[in-house]
């Protein structure tokens, strides 16, 4: 079988041992490091800048250079106008074609290093490197994952390595069954020679590459189905905490009632206390003029 389907089956085998950590390669094969080493650091550092500055460093000096001629002297002011306006202009052009082509070279050689490193499974460590392989949700679930719980922010890029090496798994294997594929094809044309051999080879290697895609989706569906738990997980935590501090404010504001309900609730009882001492002072006055004329009417029938 060729070496891709070698490196697919040691990915698998890494890949059913749990994390994208046990991931390992004979670097005899690969002939080099699946790590990030100080020197991809830098370089990505260096490349984070470059393209910008390129753009200033290839546009400017020129024309700073015909603007200071033009204010320190007053001989020919107009053509070294001219020309600090003009080199702008050519500056600026291939400036900002030195600035995608450096955009465009970060992007290859940052493609080559994650080719790289995963080759020997990606870690946990290395998935800033493959930021741009994460879907947008899973990228919004790390980082609050990350802001609320590190513990799970450490498995959640365990389990993210794990997905991204069965993706790639998945995609190496499609790719060379496609070439096999071609292979049999082109095997089936030729005439006049004895085929049979490296037709069975070729089939072998299918059905070895067919196993690979196979096992290499179902480490992915395990992974997501992982990913789905620890968000979770994460915001179970994060509802019950916040769930929590609601029902103790509520606890709280039934316990204390406010100041200001509490004065109209006062206010409120001592208007009810005033209503009703009235409404019985003026009951009792009408009860005595009621006796009042009574006692007239009986005086007036005796006399």
């Amino acid at each position: 079988m060729c070496a891709g389907g070698v490196t697919f089956a040691r990915l698998i085998s890494g890949l059913s041992q749990g994390t994208g950590e046990n991931l390992k390669v004979d670097m005899s094969e690969t002939g080099t490091s699946s790590k990030i080493t100080a020197r991809d650091k830098l370089t990505a550092r260096v490349f984070q800048w470059a393209p910008w500055l390129a753009f200033f460093i290839v546009a400017l000096p020129v024309p700073f250079y015909f603007l200071l001629k033009y204010f320190s002297s007053s001989q020919d002011a107009a053509v070294n106008l001219l020309l600090a306006l003009t080199s702008l202009a050519i500056g600026s052009v291939v400036g900002f074609a030195v600035t995608l082509f450096l955009l465009y070279y970060r992007r290859h050689w940052a493609q080559k290093v994650r080719d790289r490193v995963a080759s020997g499974g990606v870690t946990a460590d290395a998935i800033p490197w493959f930021m741009s392989e994460l879907t947008t949700s899973e990228r919004q679930a790390l980082k609050a994952i990350e802001a609320q719980n590190p513990l799970l922010a450490d498995a959640y890029r365990e389990t993210l390595a794990s997905r991204i090496t069965a993706t790639r798994v998945v995609a190496n294997a499609k790719r060379e069954l496609l070439l096999v594929e071609r292979r049999l094809n082109r095997t089936a044309y030729i005439q006049g020679a004895d085929t049979t051999g490296l037709q069975l080879e070729l089939r072998s290697d299918r059905q070895r590459l067919e196993q690979v895609k196979l096992e290499g989706s179902e480490r992915r569906a395990e992974a997501e189905t992982r990913l789905q738990m620890i968000e979770a997980a994460s915001s179970r935590g994060a509802n019950w905490d916040e769930t929590n501090i609601a029902l103790h404010r509520l606890s709280a504001s039934r316990d204390h009632i406010p100041l200001a309900l509490e004065s109209v609730r006062l206010e409120q009882e001592a208007r009810e206390e005033t209503d009703k001492a009235l409404r019985e002072e003026q009951s009792g006055k009408e009860e005595t003029r009621g006796q009042g004329g009574q006692g007239g009417s009986a005086r007036m029938k005796s006399q």
